[in-house]
């Protein structure tokens, strides 16, 4: 028989503490080495959110030593993990790593401790760590499972040095998705239900069984960030789940019905100004999709737009002008700040007289009231950080639509009676006709050669590049594959530009943006004027960024070449693409 100590130590006066992380599911993201990784990124004001939305702290002067590693060790005495999963003996490790001045990824601390996902709180105790002289800012937190696909809860708390306060923590009651107060919340996200006509065909085709394509275009979140396991779990799959289980007749369920078809096209960090360009590849698939829903989610991506909505004006056109005549939904998503561009995109949606399903509109108010007087799910319920919904706000998500595919369901057929002709953009539609020029892919009209290509010294192809689950993929999908990359360490003696004679109206670069030092910024020249210059680093991670060269000029022969900047030979760019109208 086990027996304890004769002599217990009386318990350690535990200091006081936030959480940063409570409840949290995570996967371990498939790597190279058969582990599994959950990357959880605290810069860029991610953990003072964080802070603000799990632990309740109000305190600008606490929240302030977030922002550089010596403001957290200031802060921070020690950090408590705990790890849930099926497999109790399994020792997973969580890492903290600090960015570097010098090199970002490089140079900084990286403080590691073994946790077993038992529920038990570890403490790692800051003085007992070695700590670099070159730390800058808490970048990101990890959690290293022994294999991948691993599925898991863990929470993260802060224990404070002394003099430093927090409130006490207070339990969450689950969210009630069938209480009255939870549908009409739902309810509130239904901004208007537009013309119905080509959402009623989409319902009627696939009650007759015929088949039907519903898709997803948009950022992270259409990617599904947030959600664990990502492909079942994102407001885009459950979506399509709902679909299936409202208009797919008996059989549909677990086993999802044969002629009802789902593509998902998220790609994270980036506006309706990529979107335009890659929807015909990663949508269309080259013409062998043809939609018949389109939901178009960028609300909270479209910041980084430089045409303030032109782009988005411009890929719902596009998407509107297909033969197929596929109905679009305009789903406004939201930041755990309050954020979304709403007001400045839903001119569009009311022009073209769309559908239209506001998660802000359902959430925000409700976000504020006291439990018991009208919150039904709280932020740290609904934000898997500062960006992001948990599975629980992809729920509040995907039910909108599924809520306007109700109401819809109900009401008598509308004619279809919208004309793009007849119907001026309110925002713009100047690249309503864009098209991806790449290696593989050319823009030009028919019968004319979109472009006369010498890639001169950018003859390489990058392989390093950002990656997205799309569908229900779970590996990741290289985004622009078949590009231009120049590299400055091998390319020897003669550096020439890339050279493009092309007939067009507007052009965009689509480039790679990195973190890493050895990427180095780009010259854009059109007939010998220099129109862009292309700085990988602004966004500072591996990403696929779009800007303007030129647009709504004279159609004709222009003269491009893409060429280092000063300074930046012996450096690395890469050309994904263009943006052709």
């Amino acid at each position: 028989m086990m027996e304890g100590p004769r002599a217990p130590k009386d318990p350690t006066k535990k200091r006081k503490s936030f959480y940063i992380m409570r409840g949290k599911n995570v996967a371990g993201s498939p790597q190279a080495d058969g582990r599994g990784i959950q990357f959880l990124y605290m810069n860029d004001g991610r953990m003072i959110s964080s802070a603000r939305l799990v632990g309740g702290i109000t305190d600008e002067e606490m929240l302030k030593l977030l922002e550089t590693t010596e403001g957290f060790r200031r802060l921070v005495h020690s950090i408590g993990v705990t790890v849930e999963a099926q497999d109790r003996e399994m020792v997973t490790d969580f890492c903290l790593q600090m960015y570097g001045h010098r090199d970002i990824y490089g140079s900084g601390t990286t403080l590691r401790m073994p946790v077993q996902a038992n529920g038990m709180e570890h403490i790692l105790e800051l003085e007992s760590c070695d700590w670099s002289e070159d730390d800058n800012i808490p970048g990101q937190i990890r959690f290293e499972f022994p294999q991948a696909a691993t599925l898991a809860t863990v929470a993260v708390r802060f224990y404070l040095q002394d003099g430093f306060d927090a409130p006490e923590v207070t339990e969450e009651e689950a969210v009630d998705f069938a209480s009255p107060g939870y549908l009409r919340m739902v309810e509130k996200s239904l901004v208007q239900t537009g013309n119905n006509a080509r959402l009623k065909k989409a319902i009627d085709k696939a009650r007759r069984g015929e088949d039907v394509t519903i898709a997803f275009i948009g950022g992270s979140i259409t990617q599904g960030a947030g959600a664990i396991p990502i492909h079942t779990e994102c407001y885009a799959y459950k979506t399509y789940k709902g679909f299936c289980e409202l208009f797919g007749g008996p059989d549909s369920g677990e086993k999802m019905p044969e002629n009802i078809h789902y593509i998902k096209a998220g790609v994270g960090g980036t506006p309706s100004e990529l979107g335009m360009i890659r929807y015909e590849r990663d949508v269309l698939r080259e013409g062998s999709v043809v939609p018949d829903v389109v939901v178009v989610e960028f609300a909270v991506n479209d910041e980084g737009d430089e045409t303030k909505g032109e782009c988005y004006d411009s890929l719902v056109r596009k998407i509107l002008s297909d033969g197929n005549r596929p109905a679009v939904i305009l789903l406004f998503a939201v930041f755990a700040n309050d954020f979304n561009l709403q007001e400045r995109l839903s001119p569009v949606g009311r022009a073209y007289h769309l559908p239209m399903v506001s998660t802000r509109d359902a959430v925000l108010e409700q976000f504020y009231q006291k439990p018991g007087s009208g919150r039904v799910v709280s932020k740290n319920q609904f934000f898997y950080d500062s960006y992001h919904p948990t599975n629980v706000g992809h729920t509040v998500m995907a039910d909108g639509i599924l809520h306007l595919l109700r109401v819809v369901d109900g009401q008598e057929a509308d004619e279809d009676t919208l004309c793009l002709e007849e119907t001026a953009p309110p925002i713009g539609g100047a690249f309503e006709k864009v098209r991806l020029l790449d290696r593989r892919h050319s823009a030009g009209q028919q019968g004319e050669p979109a472009a006369v290509i010498d890639c001169g010294s950018f003859s390489h192809e990058d392989t390093e590049l950002q990656a997205v689950e799309m569908d229900m993929d779970l590996t990741g999908t290289s985004e622009f594959p078949d590009n231009w990359m120049y590299r400055g360490a091998e390319t020897a003696g003669e550096r020439r530009p890339f050279v493009m004679d092309i007939t067009c109206e507007s052009l965009l670069l689509v480039s790679k943006d990195s973190a890493s030092n050895q990427t180095g910024c780009a010259e854009v020249w059109v007939d010998g004027e220099k129109v862009l210059c292309a700085d990988p680093h602004v966004n500072g991670w591996t990403h696929c960024n779009a800007q303007i060269c030129f647009k709504g000029r004279e159609r004709k022969r222009y003269h491009v070449e893409v060429k280092m900047a000063p300074g930046m030979e012996d450096k690395d760019f890469t050309i994904l693409g263009f943006g052709v109208v």
